[in-house]
């Protein structure tokens, strides 16, 4: 049976915590275009999102030895990704105020007053529980289609910026829940609701494409 990306990131660690430069260069190869990805929402350039996740890798290397597995690798590292961009961010005078989500309520904190489509069409992780309306007979293949993506990367560039985050490592990087609340500090419903929105949006724009 083949290892799951967990269970190859701790083996790649623990190799890379041995000294191994091979597998410590694995784990940058196979991280770094999520991270570019994460920290370009943070700061207003493609190079200081660069130097985001140089800082990231840097502090990840003098840290690996200390690393001791209580949380996945791929939750740490976007935690120390995370950080290091929300740093930058303020010193840019960009930031996402994911610390203020919650308070007060939901509604309104993200100039959204709620979802865009009915939520029974959504299971309780937000995945979608039917297809879109007139959608082609095999709906896996047509959102794996270059234009499905484009429409959907175009949708997810338009939302606000908590939702574009989540969706982000979500959807994505193929972080779960519970990595993403970690990275962010989000509680679970937060998370949920922001992941709800933001497929609700994404979706609208598929079925808005599919019915031109």
């Amino acid at each position: 049976m083949p290892s799951t990306p967990a269970a190859d990131d701790q083996s790649l660690v623990e190799r890379a915590q041995a000294g191994d430069e091979e597998a410590y260069a694995i784990l940058v190869r196979r991280y770094s275009p999520a991270l570019m990805r994460l920290a370009r929402m943070y700061v207003p350039t493609a190079a200081l999102a660069e130097d985001v996740v140089q800082e990231t890798w840097v502090a990840v290397l003098r840290g690996l030895e200390r690393f001791e597995g209580r949380s996945s690798f791929k939750t740490w590292l976007f935690r120390i990704l995370v950080n290091r961009a929300k740093t930058r961010g303020v010193r840019e005078h960009r930031s996402i105020p994911f610390a203020s989500l919650g308070r007060g309520g939901d509604a309104g904190e993200d100039g959204d007053d709620g979802p865009t489509v009915d939520p029974e069409r959504f299971g309780r992780d937000g995945a979608w529980t039917s297809a879109p309306r007139s959608w082609e007979d095999d709906p896996e293949e047509a959102l794996n289609s270059k234009e499905a993506r484009r429409i959907v990367l175009e949708a997810i560039d338009t939302l606000p910026d908590r939702q574009k985050v989540v969706i982000t490592m979500r959807d994505l990087d193929g972080l779960s829940s519970e990595e993403v609340r970690n990275a962010l500090d989000l509680s679970e419903t937060n998370q949920r609701v922001l992941l709800h929105r933001a497929r609700a949006k994404v979706r609208t724009a598929l079925e808005d494409w599919i019915d031109q």
